[in-house]
């Protein structure tokens, strides 16, 4: 595929553009502070459930409100799986402090040369409105995003994706979306995109 044959291209998140850094001695330390003391492959365990817990209910956090509810009940998810009593309110900042993310690797020159090509760019995740914090941090405040947690629905429904293409305006035969997942591969098929697996590097690198 050439960059004529396209007019934007669509980016996954979490394992095609960022990855988390390894929040467990943040968590650790946090819940040393409020008195909580447990070894790191427990807290390693706690924050395993509670990543399963928060993929299945991403979309939840959609405003300030709700957003502040789904961090709660993920703290609670921690707290529980520690045999902790501590109020879930307690940790809820700490909790977000330790989430810190990163891009990984080649993932801004690629962002880069799509934009050299003239390509307009999205970013398509399950995620919460956090994310767009997230990449503000990062740099990336001036990517387009679209998260499940706006659309009201999580990939590999197509919706997300149509949300991204109104917000583009693009025509889905003339957008790529680049992932990692299959619900990523699924989800923009069924809108009528392109799909190229990740690495983000490597998709662009192939168009020539």
């Amino acid at each position: 595929m050439r960059p004529a044959d396209l007019d934007a291209v669509t980016v996954d998140a979490y394992g095609t553009l960022v990855r988390l850094r390894d929040p467990v001695p943040a968590l650790q330390d946090g819940l040393q502070g409020l008195g909580v003391d447990r070894d790191a492959d427990a807290v390693a365990a706690a924050f395993a459930r509670e990543v399963a817990y928060y993929r299945e209910r991403s979309f939840e956090g959609r405003d300030e409100e709700s957003l502040r509810r789904l961090r709660r009940e993920c703290v609670a998810i921690i707290l529980e799986a520690l045999g902790s009593d501590l109020p879930p309110d307690a940790f809820v900042d700490r909790f977000v402090a330790a989430m810190r993310f990163e891009l990984l690797p080649d993932a801004g020159a690629a962002l880069a040369r799509l934009r050299r090509y003239g390509l307009a760019v999205a970013v398509v995740s399950n995620w919460d409105i956090g994310l767009h914090e997230q990449l503000h941090d990062l740099g990336l405040g001036d990517v387009a995003v679209i998260t499940s947690a706006e659309a009201g629905a999580q990939k590999p429904d197509p919706v997300v994706f149509e949300r991204a293409l109104d917000l583009l305006d693009v025509r889905a035969s003339r957008a790529l979306h680049v992932g990692d997942s299959d619900s990523d591969e699924f989800g923009a098929r069924a809108a009528g995109m392109h799909f190229v697996p990740a690495p983000l590097g490597t998709a662009v690198a192939a168009l020539t």
